[in-house]
Formats: structure tokens, sequence, C-alpha cells
């Protein structure tokens, strides 16, 4: 199997690529320290990086960034960032990728849990995460070629924890090896159109 592994130096991207080192032939992007260079907020930049890439047998997307701040400062510009990189960014890398991957291959993108479970400024990635799982659900009725499309959900990880658990009071960090295997179960299963929540 071949993977392309989007954002793979990422937290999780990392833990998806110790996940799947045995079974795929991994292709690591993002914008550095990677095989292929992309800017998943660039149509020209995935464009470029399938065109590199050539055919892949699975899509995996880790990337992806939002702007955090209180709901009455938040401005547009700021609001933009998450619709451009963690929605659009995770969109196009579907619509522009599908004839680079082949028949019954996958798509995997990544929302989170602020979507089902919200904090204090995270309106814009809860955004974001609420308009990747619906464009999944429902680009899953139309794929071609037998491919897939799911998206996993993770909680605060484990591993930062310490980074970040002040925001996430009375949250249960997820393990590494929880999230690893929600990923391997979008790419290895059968499932379309589905979240792999890992709460």
């Amino acid at each position: 199997m071949k993977l392309l592994l989007i954002g793979a130096n990422g937290t999780i991207g990392s833990i998806v690529r110790e996940e799947m080192k045995k079974e795929a032939e991994i292709i690591t992007a993002g914008r550095h320290h990677a095989d292929i260079s992309v800017d998943i907020t660039s149509i020209e930049s995935i464009k470029q990086m399938y065109k590199d890439v050539g055919k892949v047998d699975a899509v995996v997307n880790t990337a992806g960034a939002a702007h955090f701040a209180p709901l009455q400062k938040m401005t547009p510009e700021q609001n933009q960032v998450a619709v451009n990189s963690k929605l659009l960014g995770q969109v196009n890398l579907v619509i522009l990728g599908m004839d680079a991957v082949t028949d019954n291959g996958s798509f995997t993108l990544t929302t989170g849990v602020l979507m089902d479970d919200p904090i204090k400024q995270a309106a814009s990635a809860a955004m974001a995460n609420g308009g990747v799982r619906a464009f999944v659900q429902s680009a899953a009725i139309e794929m071609p070629r037998g491919l897939r499309i799911n998206h996993v959900s993770p909680t605060m990880l484990e591993v930062s924890a310490e980074k970040y658990g002040s925001l996430f009071q009375g949250f249960e960090p997820a393990s590494s090896e929880r999230i690893g295997l929600a990923y391997r179960k979008s790419i290895m299963g059968a499932q379309t159109g589905k979240g792999f929540y890992v709460y």
C-alpha cells in the first residue's frame, strides 16, 4: 500500500506514521521536512503535490490550522484561518485528489472533539470540524470507483495534556494507541462516510 500522509510531522501525523509503517510505503507531505512540500491552503500547491506523488492507495490528512480567540474579539480574518486551512484545505485535498487515488482507495480527514464538546475560544475550530464532518458524510455517496472517505475525530491526546490541559478542563485524554487505531480503521477497513470518534 502506498499512503500519502499530509501533516506527517505533527503530533497526530507522527502517530499515524508509527501505526502504519509496517503496512504501507508512506510518503510524507507538509510545509517543512517532508518528502513532498505542500500548503493545503493553496489549490496550486495541492495540485503540484498530487502531480509529484503520482498514484497512491490512501490519503491521510492530519494538517489544518485554526485561530483560537474569544468570540467577541474574533475577526473575520482570524476566522478565515480555519476556513482556508482546516475546512477548505481538507475538502480540496479530496476534490483535487480523487484521480490520484487508486480504485477502492481511501481518504481520511481529521476533525476533532470541539465540534461535539465545545470549549471557550474554539468556535472557529469547531465550525471547521463540523463542516468537514458534513462534507465527509455527503461526499461518501458520490465517490467514484469504490473510493472511501472518513474522518477521525480525536480528543486531546495524552502526549499533549501538559501543553493543552488547562484549556480542556475535565476532558479525559486519549492515548496515542487509540488515536492510531482509529486512523488504521479508516485506512484499512471497509466503512465510508463515517466518523471515528476517539473521546
